[in-house]
C-alpha cells in the first residue's frame, strides 16, 4: 500500500496545474453565478472500465482530507476527462492487457538511459511488471500510472538532473531548470514520437553532447586505454626515475633500452606539453604536471555521467555574449556564443573558503575600488592583531568605520571593545587587495572578479588562494573583452579615471556570468580536457549518483 500511495504523490505532479483538468470540467451558472462543473466521461472500453474502477477504489481507501485523497481525485479527473482510456495500456489480439505501441517506444528510451548518463533502473521498476493479475482493476490503475510517474521522473532527469546541487554542497548556489510536468504529459500524450521528445529533454550544448558521445562510444568499447603516470617525488632534469619510460611512451618519444633517466629530449617535450596546457614551463615534473598528463586520458564514465549532471542544471540559456569561469580549471573566458574570443587565468577560492558556483549578471565595473573587508576576515585575520599593533590598519591602507564615520583604532580600547562593532575598509591604492578594478554582479555571497596585487600566483599551475572571489590575471584585458559591445565605456574610458577616488560604471547591458565547476571540458577541436577536483564536488556527486 505504501508503494501504491508513494507512486499516487508522484503522479499529483503528472496533473500538476491542473487540480481539475481543462478538458474534465466546464461552465455552467447556477443561480446567476460562473461555477465550474466537473465532466467525466463515461467508459466506452473494458480497458476503460478497470482503470476507471481501479481509481475509484483508490478513492475509496484514501483517508479524507489527505493528500492521497487530493491525488486520487485529480488522477480521477484527469483520466475522467478521457473517458478513462489508458495512456499507455492496449489490449492485444488475444485480450490481454499489454503496453501500447507509444509506451513501447518510451521503454526503449529507459532501456537505453546509460547511454544518456541515467539510470535504467530508476524507470524499469517492478510498479511496470505485466505479470500480475490484470483481473483485479486496482493494479490495471496502478500499472497506468505507474508509467506515466516512470515517465515523468525520466523528464525530471532528463531535464533538471537526479540529485539536488545542494546537497552536494552549500557553496553550488543554484537551481535546475524544471519541466512544466503537467503540459509535457499532454504533449507526450499526443505524440506519436513520444521518445524523441523524452531525448530532446537533455541540454544540447556543445560540451554536454560531446561527453554524451564520449560515454556512448566508451559503452562501445571504442574507448582506448591511456596511459597513467603514477605520483612520485619532483623529477628535474638529470634525475633517474622508474616512471620515465611510461613518460616518453606517453609523449610519443621512442624508447631508450634500459634508461631511466630524464635526457635533454625527455625534458624539451615535457617542456612543450606545459607550455600547450598552460602550466609552469620549468621542466619539473610535479603534481600539476602528472595531473594533466593522466587528464589527457580518456575520461572514466563516472567521470563523464557527473560533469552531465552539472550541465543539466546549469541554465539552458547561458546567454549570446557571456563569461564563463571555471573553478577545476583556473580559467576564465569571455564567450561568444559557443566561441571564446577571450581567455585568462585566475584564482579562485581556498578549500576552506570556496568560490560558490552559481550563475549571475554583471552590472558594474568599480575603478579604484575600495576593499570592503568581509567580516569574517576582519574577525579572524584582523582583530587580533589590531589589540598588539594598533597601527596594524593605517600601515596598509586601511580604514576603521563606526556608523559611516572614520575612527582613529589606535584610540579604541580593544580590551572592551570587539572588531564586530566596526567595519573596516581598504582605501584605493597600489597595495588595495582589489587591485585597480573590479567587476561587480552583486549576489548574496558577496563574491566578485578583480584585479591585485599578487601577481605571482598565477604563475601556479594550482590557483586556490583567495578568500572566495576570483582574481583575474590580466584584468583590462578581460576589461576589453568584456565591454566590446558596450556603447559606453571602454578600456580607455576604465584607464583615463584611474586614481584614488573610487569610480562607478554601470554596464549598458548586463552580462551573464557563470562562476562554475567542470572537471572535464571540451575544447574547440572536440579534445575532452581533465581538472583536478579542487573542492571534492566531483567525487561527491559520483557517491551520490551510485557511481
Amino acid at each position: 500500500m505504501k508503494t501504491l500511495m508513494a507512486r499516487l504523490l508522484v503522479s499529483v505532479a503528472i496533473a500538476g496545474a491542473l487540480s481539475v483538468p481543462a478538458q474534465a470540467q466546464e461552465t455552467v451558472t447556477i443561480n446567476g453565478a460562473e461555477v465550474q462543473r466537473v465532466v467525466i466521461a463515461p467508459p466506452q472500453t473494458p480497458l476503460a472500465q478497470s482503470i476507471k474502477a481501479g481509481l475509484s477504489k483508490r478513492i475509496a481507501a484514501a483517508k479524507a482530507d489527505t493528500p492521497e485523497l487530493e491525488a486520487a481525485r485529480k488522477l480521477y479527473y484527469f483520466y475522467g476527462a478521457r473517458g478513462f482510456e489508458p495512456l499507455w495500456l492496449d489490449t492485444n489480439d488475444d485480450g490481454k492487457i499489454a503496453f501500447s505501441a507509444n509506451a513501447q517506444k518510451v521503454l526503449d528510451v529507459f532501456r537505453n538511459a546509460y547511454l544518456e548518463g541515467l539510470n535504467p533502473d530508476d524507470y524499469l521498476t517492478p510498479d511496470l511488471d505485466l505479470d500480475q493479475d490484470m483481473s483485479d482493476p486496482l493494479k490495471v490503475a496502478s500499472l497506468e500510472t505507474a508509467f506515466s510517474s516512470a515517465a515523468m521522473l525520466y523528464a525530471r532527469h532528463a531535464y533538471g538532473g537526479r540529485i539536488n546541487p545542494r546537497r552536494v554542497s552549500r557553496s553550488i548556489d543554484i537551481t535546475p531548470p524544471k519541466i512544466d510536468e503537467a503540459s509535457f504529459l499532454l504533449k507526450l500524450v499526443k505524440s506519436d514520437t513520444p521518445d524523441k521528445l523524452l531525448l530532446d529533454l537533455s541540454p544540447t550544448n556543445r560540451e554536454f553532447v560531446a561527453l554524451r558521445d564520449a560515454l556512448a562510444s566508451s559503452y562501445r568499447g571504442e574507448t582506448e586505454e591511456g596511459i597513467s603516470i603514477p605520483e612520485g617525488p619532483l623529477l628535474k632534469p638529470g634525475m633517474s626515475d622508474v616512471r620515465v619510460p611510461l613518460l616518453r611512451q606517453r609523449l610519443d618519444l621512442p624508447s631508450m633500452d634500459n634508461s631511466n633517466i630524464y635526457d635533454d629530449q625527455l625534458v624539451a617535450a615535457v617542456r612543450d606539453f606545459q607550455e600547450k596546457n598552460d602550466l609552469f614551463v620549468d621542466g619539473v615534473i610535479g603534481p600539476a604536471t602528472i595531473a594533466t598528463l593522466n587528464g589527457g586520458m580518456p575520461a572514466s564514465r563516472e567521470d563523464l555521467i557527473a560533469n552531465m549532471e552539472r550541465w543539466r542544471w546549469m541554465p539552458r540559456d547561458l546567454g549570446d555574449f557571456y563569461v564563463f569561469v571555471n573553478i577545476p580549471e583556473f580559467r576564465l573566458q569571455v564567450m561568444d556564443g559557443d566561441t571564446p574570443t577571450y581567455s585568462t587565468r585566475v584564482v579562485v577560492g581556498k578549500r576552506d573558503h570556496q568560490t560558490p558556483i552559481f550563475s549571475d549578471e554583471i552590472e558594474h565595473v568599480v575603478v579604484n575600488p575600495y576593499w570592503n573587508v568581509p567580516p569574517s576576515i576582519a574577525r579572524e585575520e584582523i582583530g587580533p592583531r589590531l589589540a598588539s599593533n594598533p597601527n596594524y590598519l593605517s600601515a596598509r591602507n586601511m580604514e576603521l568605520l563606526s556608523g559611516g564615520k572614520i575612527i582613529n583604532a589606535s584610540q579604541v580600547d580593544w580590551s572592551s571593545n570587539s572588531i564586530n562593532n566596526f567595519r573596516i575598509r581598504q582605501r584605493p591604492g597600489s597595495r588595495n587587495a582589489l587591485g585597480t578594478i573590479k567587476f561587480l554582479f552583486p549576489n548574496s555571497h558577496s563574491v566578485y572578479l578583480h584585479d591585485t596585487p599578487s601577481r605571482s600566483l598565477f604563475s601556479r599551475s594550482q590557483r586556490a588562494y583567495s578568500h572566495g572571489c576570483v582574481r583575474v590575471q590580466n584584468p583590462m584585458d578581460f576589461a576589453e573583452a568584456l565591454l566590446v559591445n558596450d556603447e559606453n565605456l571602454s578600456r580607455s574610458t576604465l584607464q583615463s579615471q584611474f586614481g584614488t577616488r573610487e569610480r562607478w560604471n554601470n554596464l549598458s547591458e548586463h552580462v551573464p556570468v557563470h562562476l562554475a565547476y567542470f572537471t572535464l571540458r571540451v575544447d574547440q577541436d572536440g579534445k575532452i580536457h581533465s581538472y583536478g577536483d579542487v573542492y571534492g564536488h566531483n567525487a561527491r556527486l559520483k557517491r551520490m549518483l551510485g557511481l
